[in-house]
């Protein structure tokens, strides 16, 4: 169920790092437990976050949850397509539901997390 060359805080973000730069999303179990999503607020690219720390929100039809950074990072992008179509990340939340690109500052905290 979830994709073997993730890595997962305990959390219910997920990262796939590839070289010096991962990227961030939900789990399926997360986007279920959710429900309809209907807006997602994402920092702007350059923005820093922290290991642990908001990056953003998720609002669906019955709540509004903080996304946590799973590494410390850059953000060097963010899908865009999103805004327009948040309902991807309920459809499809390991590839086209991502949420931010990070250049990581720490591989050490990857190596921290669950695979």
């Amino acid at each position: 169920m979830y994709p073997q060359d993730f890595r997962y805080p305990k959390d219910h973000e997920w990262i796939k790092v590839e070289g010096d730069r991962g990227r961030v999303g939900i789990t399926d179990y997360a986007q279920g437990e959710l429900g309809d999503i209907v807006f997602i607020e994402l920092p702007q690219v350059g923005s820093e976050v922290a290991q642990g720390a908001s990056f953003g929100t998720i609002e669906a039809v019955k709540t509004v949850s903080d996304m946590l950074a799973p590494v410390s990072g850059k953000v060097i992008e963010v899908n865009a397509a999103l805004a327009d179509k948040p309902e991807q990340v309920n459809k499809s939340p390991y590839a086209d539901g991502w949420m931010i690109k990070l250049e990581v500052a720490d591989p050490a905290e990857v190596a921290k997390l669950m695979d």
